[in-house]
């Protein structure tokens, strides 16, 4: 019964396929508001789970506009390149974040995220 709003970002956990596109397990994650943190409200539907999200340090690149699949992809394989092979990160999953409301059509902002090992 209780309203947090929007969070940002929305924060998509992609599992990628050996072609790089997403499997059809994904994870969505939003934010809890931190005036809720301390004692978040429960959910009422027992496929949403509460979890805290451990401390990381990303490798991350930005892109404008309304972001698709095939966008996250086609920056997540750009940020995987620029890395190239030294880098240590997390290579069974990425995210995929999107920090703006749905009805903002101009300098919208959306994240691909490697987890550094």
């Amino acid at each position: 019964g209780v309203g947090m709003g929007m969070t940002a970002p929305v924060s998509i956990t992609a599992f990628p396929a050996e072609d790089g596109s997403f499997q059809q397990k994904v994870k969505v994650s939003l934010r809890i508001p931190s005036q809720f943190q301390a004692n978040p409200p429960c959910p009422t539907d027992e496929s949403i789970k509460i979890e805290e999200r451990q401390e990381m340090t990303i490798y991350s690149t930005q892109f404008g506009g309304y972001a698709k699949e095939t966008d996250y992809v086609n920056y997540a394989a750009k940020l995987k390149a620029a890395l190239g092979s030294e880098a240590a990160y997390r290579k069974d999953f990425y995210l995929c974040n999107g920090y703006d409301p749905p009805m903002k059509p101009y300098g919208r902002r959306n994240e691909v995220w490697f987890v550094k090992e």
